[in-house]
């Protein structure tokens, strides 16, 4: 009789703590029948968020009719109807630390809309005022016929508050890092729709500290079902996303190049962008193949047998980031009729004056604001805005203002003609 009051009371004492401490409750991975929620805390020390967190206790989901119990600090829940917004609530030891709203992915689209950000995790007011702008816009499309679906980065996700190499400080290896810089900023879009996250320099050794890359790939859920530096997502049937890592970032040794022709990643990206049959094939990453500055080069010829998978495979779309503006390629035979563009200035800034450059390094538009981009598909046109908390200023290289909105369209498919045999 005397062990039922005590685990009673523990019980009790862990609701209250659960109640005490800040919980994270967010989206991480969507499918057609299924999404995967994650909730955790960044106060203290050790693993509190992510698949390897530490357990806080017994947690009971419920997402529409559905439910699941675990131990664990994330659920996937499944037997989800494709296309459909379902209400869901996370309640820990008894006490509910989340509520929100889930949209399944379409089975067969015609279309879709999402965010791309870069280069945005400084925990500094100009990333919280760009956070704040896409949970406006997120919100704004909620009943229209083309919602935001989910948010794709192209790197530097967490950065350092003093950034010295391997004794940069607050660097993204540990959940506390992240609070400030990640789940704060952009809590209510996290209770919507996950992102989806490519690697920069920042987020590893190649800049600042060897475990970022661990906290990274723990704190974010991929397609798949396990961490991964490289990955396809896909949607619909009407696109492929291919997440590269263009970093110098390694998980033991010194930095190495994860991309290096030949490599076990860029065998796997002509092998997917083979196989795909999506419409449109967008990879993104971090570091620009086209880039007229300020302060970083351009890494086409780095990255050249990526660049010529995408010409053989149809892509038409690239998104990177790195230089801290925002910048569109030309579209033309020098790019292999490929827009490439810049989306590097969630959060960080650079605003030194490209235009001398941008002639030579075939870029057709910049502006240095910060900025996210919405894209939105229906069928085979693309529409990208770049939105920011103030109008956008975007110039050629002569100075003369660019409408905001770029075009993509795919290429009619040419018809094949069967000749008619004799009599027929």
């Amino acid at each position: 009789m005397g062990k039922f009051p005590a685990v009673g009371s523990l019980f009790f004492f862990c609701g209250i703590l659960a109640a005490q401490q800040s919980f994270h409750v967010y989206v991480g991975h969507i499918e057609t029948h299924a999404v995967v929620l994650a909730w955790g805390h960044t106060d203290g020390g050790g693993n509190t968020i992510g698949r390897g967190s530490k357990s806080h206790g017994r947690a009971r989901v419920q997402v529409g009719d559905r439910r699941a119990e675990t131990n664990e600090s994330w659920a996937t829940i499944s037997g989800l109807r494709p296309d459909t917004s379902y209400p869901y609530e996370v309640i820990l030891n008894g006490s509910t630390i989340g509520k929100g709203t889930v949209r399944t992915n379409a089975e067969k689209a015609d279309r879709v809309a999402f965010f791309v950000i870069g280069d945005w995790g400084t925990g500094e007011k100009p990333q919280y005022r760009i956070a704040a702008e896409m949970k406006k816009e997120l919100e704004r499309r909620l009943s229209s016929d083309n919602p935001i679906r989910f948010v794709l980065t192209t790197g530097d996700n967490i950065y350092a508050q003093t950034a010295l190499g391997p004794f940069s400080r607050n660097s993204g290896d540990s959940d506390r890092d992240w609070g400030p810089k990640f789940f704060e900023p952009y809590r209510d879009v996290l209770r919507r729709v996950p992102f989806y996250a490519s690697l920069g320099n920042h987020d590893g050794n190649e800049s600042e500290q060897r475990g970022d890359l661990e906290v990274y790939l723990d704190n974010l859920f991929f397609p798949g079902g396990k961490p991964a530096r490289y990955y396809q997502l896909s949607y619909g049937g009407l696109l492929d996303c291919f997440a590269l890592d263009s970093s110098m970032n390694s998980e033991s040794g010194s930095r190495k190049a994860a991309f290096a022709p030949g490599s076990e990643q860029h065998r796997w990206l002509r092998q997917q962008l083979q196989a795909s049959r999506a419409p449109w094939k967008i990879p993104f990453f971090h570091h620009p193949i086209y880039n007229a500055g300020p302060r970083h080069g351009a890494s086409l010829k780095a990255l050249q047998h990526f660049v010529k998978l995408f010409e053989d495979n149809g892509v038409r779309v690239v998104f990177t980031g790195h230089e801290h503006n925002f910048q569109v390629s030309e579209a033309n035979a020098a790019t292999r009729q490929i827009l490439y563009v810049i989306t590097g200035s969630g959060g960080q800034l650079r605003e030194g004056d490209v235009r001398a450059s941008m002639k030579d390094a075939h870029i057709a538009a910049w502006a240095p604001q910060h900025q996210f981009l919405l894209v939105e598909i229906y069928g085979s046109t693309m529409k990208i805005t770049p939105i920011s908390y103030e109008p956008m200023r975007i110039v050629d290289a002569t100075g003369k203002g660019v409408k905001p909105e770029f075009d993509v369209v795919l290429p009619a498919r040419p018809q094949v003609v069967v000749p008619k045999g004799p009599g027929k």
